[in-house]
């Protein structure tokens, strides 16, 4: 076992470059692990790995799984799978390798085609809108990661999501498409009501629509949250 590995840091590589890899690389790093990579194919990904993870090697997809002890995939959910079987067919996993995805839908089985290689599967998913820039990074301390693995493995996940600057919550391997769809509404019933809103204010000349409805709607949603009911123990 490797010294990195003795003394709690891990070596991590990043496949996925968009909004949510580079800014997860960086609170990680920020936490004392190294980064040993991270896949970007086109310029505004790679612009974006350099602004959050400078000096960090642009690397291929089988290049960052070899380098690394813990991959976190920070890609769409449904290219997932497809890239999981093809990185098991060409042996490109490690025994005894963390692999980590941020896909809400899925739990840690679509990583069952790496389970025979000894790969210790975690899916861990931030509740929140990113931007892809240094600003998430705030916003991560304010949010939860619902994070979905093996009992034994549970600990590792809850680790890394502190790390990260969350709070974690556990989600059933069996909850996570319920999970997954409660998210996805509340995002897209908010963004239709807060558009419709705008453009009626804009629609009467209002100036600064966006302020008028942004300290009602935070308000609103402070309050709906505190009078939520919450579940028995």
């Amino acid at each position: 076992m490797s010294e990195t590995r003795r003394d709690g840091r891990l070596g991590i590589g990043i496949v996925g470059a968009g909004r949510v890899g580079p800014v997860l690389g960086n609170a990680l790093a920020g936490a004392g692990h190294a980064i040993t990579g991270i896949s970007a194919v086109s310029d505004e990904s790679r612009e974006r790995a350099e602004a959050m993870l400078p000096g960090v090697p642009v690397l291929d997809v089988p290049e960052v799984v070899r380098r690394s002890e813990l991959v976190l995939f920070a890609i769409p959910g449904d290219e997932l799978p497809g890239l999981v079987r093809g990185l098991t067919e060409t042996g490109a996993w490690q025994p005894g390798q963390l692999a980590v995805h941020t896909a809400p839908e899925h739990g840690y089985g679509v990583f069952a085609p790496a389970l025979a290689t000894g790969v210790i599967p975690l899916a861990l998913h931030p509740a929140l809108v990113f931007t892809g820039t240094s600003l998430d990074l705030t916003r991560l301390a304010e949010s939860t990661v619902a994070v979905t693995a093996p009992a034994p493995v549970l600990p590792i996940g809850q680790a890394l999501a502190v790390e990260m600057g969350a709070e974690p919550v556990v989600v059933a391997e069996r909850d996570r498409p319920a999970y997954a769809e409660a998210l996805a509404a509340a995002r897209e019933f908010s963004s239709a009501v807060v558009r419709q809103a705008l453009e009626a204010l804009d629609g009467i000349g209002l100036e600064h629509p966006d302020r008028v409805i942004g300290g009602l709607v935070r308000a609103s949603v402070e309050e709906a949250l505190a009078r939520a009911v919450p579940r028995a123990e």
